[in-house]
C-alpha cells in the first residue's frame, strides 16, 4: 500500500476515481485495457465486462492510449475523433522505477458543445482578468496634459512655458508651490510631454505613508524580509516606474533616515530590495514637489543639502491663486465643467456677487479651496446660478473691500465708532480659532491638511482643535 493511503477503505477506490475523472481507462505497456468505467463504457456502447483484457484500439476508436504506453510522451488537451464527434483527451503515461509501465487516459469534454460551454465559461474570466489590467496599466499612466492647466495670467503662463520646455529632459524636477496650487497636475503634464510618455507614471505621497513603511513601498522586499512581508516579495515604486517616472509628492516631509537611502539610489540608479543582496538596475525621472522651504530645511538640518541639490536640477515656482487672481474666473469656468459632469447638471454660472467674492478671497487653499467651494455651493444649489447664498460662511460673512469714504448727513467724514477693545491674547486667540475654522472648512474637515495650510505641527493642531472646542 502507497504511503499515506492505508486508512482508505478498498471499496473506496473506484468511486474516487469516478469521482475525479468521469470517464477514465487504463492500460498496461502493451496496451491492453486493465481498467475502464462504466461511464466510459456507456459512451462507447459497450460494457466493462466486455472492454476489460482487451487491446484498447479494439474497443475505443481512434484511440492513441497503446501509443502513450509505449512512448512515455504525455497528451494534455488532444482532440479525440470517435463516434461522429470530437471529444477533449488526457493521456498520462504510469511510470515504475523510471520505466513506462501503462497509461492513463481521461476525457474532459465529451462534445464540442461541452467544450464550448467551458470556453464561454473561461473567455468571460479571461475578458474580465483584461478589464482589471487594463485598469491596472491606466493607473500607472499619467492623466493630465498642459492643456489641463488652466490660466492665462503672466506669473502662470512664464511657469506653464517653463515646465513645458523642460519636460523632453531626463533631468530631475522640483515643483515648489503651496498646497493646492496643482504641483501633481504639472508632474503629470511633464511626464505626458517627454520621451517617457507611454511608459509608466508612479506618484508616491512622501507625507502619507508611515515610516516604517516608505522604504518597502520605494524600493521593495523580498519573500520574508519582515512579519507579514507578502509571499515571492514585491516590486518596489523604482522598479514598477524603470524607464518611466516617478512622482515624489511632499519630499520634504520624508524622514532624513530616508534620504540618504533614495540619494544613494538616484546616485547609484541602482534599488535593493528590503532583506536582498541582489542590486537592481533602475532608470527612472524624478519629479519632486513640497509646499515646504527645502533650503530653511536644509540650512534647520532636517533636509539633506546633497540631496536638495541633486533634485533640485530644474526648479518650476508655482504661484499661489491669490497672486494670480486674473485667473479666477477661467479656473472657475474649468471646475464647474468638471463638477457638473460628477452632479449630472448642466449650464451652472456664477453670478456677479460671486464672482466679486471670489475675486477678493486670499485663498489659502488655492485651486483645491476653489474646487471645494464650487462643489458646496452646487450641492445647495436648486436653479443654475451659484448666489452669494448657496457659498460657505466663511465667505457668505466677507466683507467686501470698499474705496468709498464713510460720510455723515452734512456730507463731512463720518467718525468711526470704536470697536471693543479686548486683551492682545483674547484678539490672537480669536484669529487663531477663526484660522483654523477656516483651514477646516477648505480641507472638507481634514485635520491633517488643515495644519498644513496652517503650516502647523498636527500634533499642535489637534492640541489647539481641544483648547477651543472645535469638532
Amino acid at each position: 500500500m502507497y504511503p499515506g493511503f492505508e486508512g482508505i477503505p478498498n471499496n473506496w477506490y473506484e468511486q474516487i476515481i469516478n469521482l475525479i475523472a468521469e470517464r477514465i481507462v487504463v492500460v498496461d505497456h502493451e496496451g491492453i485495457i486493465l481498467y475502464i468505467n462504466e461511464a466510459y463504457c456507456e459512451f462507447l456502447g459497450t460494457t466493462v465486462k466486455d472492454a476489460v483484457h482487451r487491446p484498447v484500439q479494439d474497443v475505443i476508436q481512434n484511440s492513441r492510449m497503446h501509443i502513450v504506453a509505449k512512448t512515455g510522451q504525455k497528451e494534455l488537451a488532444a482532440l479525440h475523433p470517435i463516434n461522429g464527434s470530437e471529444m477533449i483527451a488526457n493521456r498520462l503515461p504510469i511510470m515504475e522505477a523510471g520505466k513506462v509501465v501503462g497509461a492513463v487516459g481521461t476525457v474532459m469534454f465529451r462534445t464540442p458543445e461541452e467544450w464550448r460551454m467551458y470556453k464561454t465559461k473561461i473567455q468571460g474570466l479571461v475578458e474580465e482578468l483584461k478589464y482589471y489590467k487594463t485598469k491596472a496599466e491606466k493607473e500607472l499612466t499619467s492623466k493630465y496634459r498642459f492643456n489641463h492647466l488652466i490660466g492665462n495670467s503672466a506669473a502662470f503662463t512664464a511657469t506653464k512655458k517653463l515646465a513645458e520646455r523642460i519636460s523632453e529632459s531626463n533631468s530631475s524636477v522640483l515643483l515648489i508651490g503651496e498646497s493646492g496650487t496643482g504641483k501633481e497636475l504639472f508632474a503629470h503634464a511633464i511626464h505626458n510631454s517627454s520621451m517617457r510618455a507611454s511608459l509608466p507614471f508612479i506618484a508616491i505621497n512622501c507625507a502619507s505613508i508611515p515610516e516604517h513603511l516608505l522604504e518597502s513601498e520605494l524600493f521593495g522586499y523580498e519573500d520574508g524580509a519582515f512579519t507579514g512581508a507578502k509571499k515571492g516579495g514585491k516590486k518596489g515604486k523604482f522598479e514598477i516606474a524603470n524607464n518611466g517616472t516617478l512622482f515624489l509628492d511632499e519630499i520634504g516631509d520624508m524622514p532624513l533616515s530616508m534620504q540618504s537611502k533614495l540619494l544613494r539610489v538616484l546616485q547609484e540608479k541602482e534599488v535593493q530590495r528590503v532583506g536582498g543582496q541582489k542590486s537592481i538596475v533602475v532608470d527612472v525621472r524624478i519629479i519632486a514637489a513640497t509646499h515646504r522651504d527645502l533650503e530653511k530645511l536644509v540650512e534647520e538640518g532636517t533636509f539633506r543639502q546633497d540631496l536638495y541639490y541633486r533634485l533640485n536640477v530644474i526648479k518650476i515656482d508655482i504661484p499661489p491663486l491669490r497672486e494670480r487672481k486674473e485667473d479666477i474666473p477661467l479656473i472657475s469656468k474649468s471646475l464647474l465643467k468638471k463638477l457638473e459632469g460628477k452632479f449630472y447638471r448642466k449650464g451652472i454660472e456664477l453670478s456677479d456677487s460671486v464672482k466679486d467674492r471670489l475675486m477678493q478671497h486670499s485663498w489659502p487653499g488655492n485651486i483645491r479651496e476653489l474646487e471645494n467651494v464650487l462643489e458646496r455651493s452646487i450641492n445647495v444649489l436648486d436653479g443654475k446660478t451659484i448666489e452669494v447664498a448657496h457659498l460657505p460662511l466663511y465667505l457668505r460673512d466677507m466683507e467686501l473691500e470698499t474705496h468709498h469714504d464713510i460720510t455723515d448727513e452734512n456730507n463731512q467724514p463720518a467718525r468711526k465708532s470704536a470697536l471693543p477693545i479686548s486683551s492682545l491674547r483674547e484678539t490672537l486667540a480669536v484669529a487663531e480659532k477663526a484660522a483654523m475654522i477656516n483651514a477646516l472648512n477648505v480641507t472638507n474637515g481634514n485635520k491633517q491638511e488643515a495644519a498644513k495650510l496652517l503650516e502647523i505641527g498636527k500634533t499642535s493642531f489637534y492640541e489647539k482643535c481641544k483648547l477651543y472646542a472645535i469638532k
